[in-house]
C-alpha cells in the first residue's frame, strides 16, 4: 500500500503545513518545497490530498492546472493509492464507491477516479471478480 507520509519523509526539502484553507480546497503546493493541507480533513482525506499534492510537486506544477492536467493528476493519485489487487479484492463484495473507499482507505472521489481510469485488462479483472462473486 502506498504511503504518502513515507513518500513525504523521502523529500527532506518539502515542508507540510496544516492550515484552514481559505478557499475550501483540500490542499495546495507551490511545486517546489511546500504543501498545505486543510486541517479539517479526516485521515483518509488527508492521505488522498497529500498524495495528490505530491503528484503535482513531482511534476513541478507551481500554479493551478487546467482541467485536462488536473484529471491526469487525479488518475495518477488514484492509481498510487488503489492497487488493482486491493480493488479487485474489495470489488468481490461491493461495487459501491463509498464502501470501496472505506475498505481501501481513500475517498469515494478517488475510487471513482480509479474506476474511470481502469485499463482494459483491469476492467476485465473486475468483471471477472463481479461474476465470481455472483456464483453460489
Amino acid at each position: 500500500m502506498f504511503s504518502p507520509w513515507g513518500a513525504l519523509r523521502e523529500l527532506a526539502h518539502v515542508t507540510l503545513h496544516f492550515i484552514l484553507m481559505p478557499d475550501g480546497a483540500p490542499g495546495r503546493t507551490d511545486g517546489r518545497a511546500r504543501i498545505w493541507l486543510d486541517k479539517r480533513l479526516q485521515q483518509a482525506e488527508r492521505r488522498c490530498a497529500l498524495t495528490h499534492e505530491l503528484v503535482h510537486l513531482e511534476h513541478g506544477h507551481t500554479r493551478c492546472q487546467g482541467a485536462r492536467v488536473e484529471r491526469h493528476m487525479r488518475e495518477e493519485t488514484a492509481r498510487r493509492l488503489i492497487q488493482i489487487d486491493d480493488l479487485a479484492e474489495a470489488y468481490r463484495w461491493t461495487h459501491h464507491p463509498a464502501e470501496l473507499a472505506e475498505e481501501l482507505w481513500v475517498t469515494a472521489d478517488v475510487v471513482r477516479d480509479r474506476l474511470a481510469a481502469l485499463s482494459e485488462s483491469e476492467q476485465a479483472r473486475l468483471a471477472a471478480c463481479a461474476r465470481a462473486a455472483r456464483v453460489p
